[in-house]
């Protein structure tokens, strides 16, 4: 790109790049009934990527969504609350957004948004095509980046308590 490619332009070139590695990541894809087209897999890996910078935990992010849309159980991203609050969110989530049903808001419907929340890079996309399971339903950031993992809702429980909570008492 040069200083005076447009940004109409710039916009193009990366949505037509986006489409090829798409379509070629779809044709090496592990076969899952869960994520029926390319257009899922490109939701899927933007929840994934906006989830998470952290790539190790990648795969564990796309599983935990995938295991949770095979138990008919809701998704509960907060980037997706986030992403439909669009302009109106002021960085705090509260309960009462979490709470606000919008077409994004994965706490109050089921399945994958109608959309993508963010433009995924290859390894979401991979994460969210590729073949790797694990046993969790739940996660949660421990405050360095990564996220830890649990099974169970009672798990799950606890390291919030142990990773967000204890955080938000030490800051005060």
């Amino acid at each position: 790109y040069s200083a005076t490619t447009s940004d109409l332009d710039l916009l193009k070139t990366a949505f037509a790049e986006m489409q090829s590695i798409l379509a070629n990541e779809w044709k090496d894809r592990y076969p899952n009934d869960l994520v029926g087209s390319p257009y899922d897999a490109l939701i899927l890996a933007s929840l994934v990527e906006k989830e998470t910078g952290y790539a190790p935990d990648r795969d564990k992010i796309s599983s935990v969504f995938l295991n949770r849309l095979r138990a008919k159980m809701r998704l509960e991203s907060d980037p997706t609350v986030i992403y439909g609050l669009g302009k109106t969110f002021d960085g705090n989530l509260t309960r009462k957004d979490l709470k606000t049903d919008h077409s994004h808001n994965t706490y109050t419907r089921f399945g994958l948004p109608p959309t993508p929340i963010a433009s995924p890079g290859l390894d979401s996309i991979n994460a969210a095509l590729g073949a790797k399971q694990y046993p969790y339903y739940y996660f949660v950031a421990k405050g360095d980046g990564r996220s830890h993992f649990s099974v169970d809702y009672e798990e799950h429980r606890r390291a919030v308590r142990r990773y967000q909570l204890a955080g938000r008492k030490k800051a005060k």
